[in-house]
Formats: structure tokens, C-alpha cells, sequence
């Protein structure tokens, strides 16, 4: 631990609850809706209350004049849906290469599981290393794929989540079990910071009693890409999630926030 890492910790959380807009499907999906004018969208999350933003390296430019201050992650790994298996996430970016790009942290999606976890376990363990020398926090994206899993299991999120903390990341980000009672047995199986994905797009109400369950169950707030960044209004999601996040208001309270711009 260095005060370098505790200081670039502190411009991607507020009183230690995170809300990171991920963007970096771009490589995932193409330019898809909300990302084709990135720079409007990284513009309104920020103004709704992200704390921080992540994308691919390539989007530092667009992303910096932006962000209005908020904290800027870089990935570092990536597939697409184009090739032979989505799982299969290959290295994109060096911690060097994201801290020229002007990141404040790093990320690396792990699938534990899968066919691609024992090297993707190898290169997360590296990524960690070379971050650790240069006091630049590392957030591991530790999902339970591969062919024996079915759902968000919480043994299996618990499993994911202990090994990213084992590996040496600062904060780790998994999917959700579904309930705050079984999602609990998943922020104890670690003592990092657990945020957790937004996964496919549901409706308003959806999103915001999965962050609401999640946040009751001891969770450090959440990394939600597609469920902000294609919504009508991302900016107005953002002050929803935010809501709930940092200002622990009940489900209800925070609709109102999309419900009046629209």
C-alpha cells in the first residue's frame, strides 16, 4: 500500500462507495448507442454523479476534456462479439500505457470458469505486480463463466471475488446473486471493496432495486456500463444510482430523479 494508490483510490469513490460508468463495450460491440458521441456521455454521467468513467486507452482523448473532474479508469484487456468466444479476453493496455493515457487505476476482466481463466489468472497476477510498483489501484472484473455455471451462484461470486483479492487487487467487481441475503455470503468471502455489474439492461425500476439490494447487503456501490450509457437519459439514471449509492435513499426517492426529466 502506498499513499500514491490511496490518493488515485480516492478520485474514483466518494466516503468509500464507488459509482464507475464503464464504456469500453466500443471494442465489445462497435459504437454502439451512447458511445458513437462518447464525449456527450461521459459529459452527463459526470454531471450525474459518476465517479469515475472507464474505457479503452484509445478513448483518453475523448474522454479527459469530459469527465468534470471525475476519476478515469483504464482496461486492460478485451474480446468482441464478433470472435470465436467473447471469453477469451486478450491483454489491450499496459499500466505504463494507462498511466501516459492519464488513468487513475487500471481494470482487467477475469472469467473464473471458464476455459480462459488459468491464463487470464496469470496475466491479472502480472497486471497487479506492475501496478503495485507504481502505486496505481487495480480493479479486477472477476465474473463466474464457463460451462459448469449456470446464473450468478453466490458459491461461485465468492469464489471470484476471494481470488481477486488473493491475486492483489484493490477493489473487485462481480455480478449479482439476485437478493441482498445471498449476495451477504459474497462481500464476505473477501475484505476488498465489491461493486457490482449492471449486466443487461432492465428498466428503471429493475436497475435500481438490484443496486438497492446490493448496497443492503454490505456492497461498496456499483460499475454500471450499459444500463446508464444507452439510457433516454444517462444523465438522469446517474443521479438515480447516485442517489441510492451515496445518499442511501429507498427506491422510490431515487426514480423521481429519471421520472423528472422525462
Amino acid at each position: 500500500m502506498t499513499i500514491g494508490r490511496d490518493a488515485r483510490l480516492d478520485r474514483l469513490r466518494t466516503d468509500d462507495r464507488y459509482l464507475i460508468v464503464p464504456m469500453d463495450h466500443g471494442i465489445t460491440l462497435g459504437a454502439v448507442r451512447g458511445l458513437a458521441d462518447i464525449e456527450s456521455t461521459v459529459d452527463a454521467v459526470t454531471r450525474g454523479g459518476a465517479d469515475a468513467v472507464l474505457t479503452q486507452k484509445g478513448l483518453a482523448p475523448r474522454v479527459h476534456p469530459n469527465r468534470n473532474g471525475a476519476g478515469y479508469v483504464v482496461h486492460c484487456n478485451a474480446s468482441t462479439v464478433l470472435g470465436p468466444d467473447s471469453n477469451d479476453k486478450r491483454r489491450t493496455c499496459s499500466v505504463e500505457e494507462a498511466v501516459r493515457a492519464g488513468a487513475d487505476a487500471v481494470s482487467f476482466h477475469l472469467n473464473v470458469g471458464s476455459n480462459h481463466e488459468p491464463d487470464q489468472l496469470t496475466q491479472l497476477a502480472e497486471l497487479t505486480g506492475d501496478a503495485d510498483r507504481l502505486g496505481i489501484p487495480v480493479l479486477a472484473m472477476a465474473y463466474a463463466r464457463g460451462p459448469d455455471l449456470e446464473g450468478d451462484e453466490p458459491d461461485a461470486l465468492g469464489h471470484a471475488v476471494r481470488l481477486a483479492e488473493e491475486v492483489g487487487a484493490d477493489v473487485v467487481k462481480t455480478g449479482y446473486s439476485g437478493d441482498p441475503e445471498s449476495f451477504e455470503s459474497v462481500i464476505d468471502d473477501t475484505a476488498l471493496p465489491v461493486v457490482i455489474a449492471g449486466g443487461s439492461r432492465g428498466d428503471d425500476r429493475e436497475t435500481l432495486e438490484m443496486v438497492r439490494g446490493a448496497m443492503d447487503a454490505g456492497a461498496a456501490g456499483v460499475s454500471m456500463g450499459r444500463s446508464i450509457f444507452q439510457h433516454d437519459d444517462p444523465g438522469a439514471i446517474t443521479r438515480a444510482v447516485s442517489a441510492v449509492v451515496h445518499k442511501n435513499v429507498e427506491i422510490d426517492t431515487s426514480l423521481e430523479k429519471v421520472e423528472v426529466n422525462h
